[in-house]
């Protein structure tokens, strides 16, 4: 044991029970689609500002792939098309 009182389940895991002791669905997410895969777009330029806002958030950090849903290559390049941008102040390095 990891040192918890109880061996009852916890949060939404598949297959979870209700306080009756019946069974619960599992939540249905829809997996998420590469923006770039999809438009099939293959260079990611650092000159187009409004290609690249959505993917920084008004706190100015990089939206991780698991929220945005960009695959690893597009992600790699979106970074850096935002580090180059950044450089040219194109796009802000900080939230005001």
């Amino acid at each position: 044991m990891n040192g918890r009182k109880g061996t009852g389940s916890r949060g939404g895991r598949a297959g979870a029970q209700t306080k009756d002791g019946a069974q619960r669905r599992p939540m249905f997410r829809r997996r998420k689609v590469c923006k770039f895969c999809a438009d099939k777009i293959d260079d990611i330029n650092y000159k187009d500002v409004k290609l690249l806002m959505p993917f920084v958030p008004e706190r100015a950090k990089v939206l991780p792939r698991r929220i945005s849903g960009t695959c690893a290559m597009h992600q790699r390049k979106l970074r850096l098309a935002i580090m180059r941008a950044r450089q040219l102040a194109l796009l802000p390095y900080t939230a005001e």
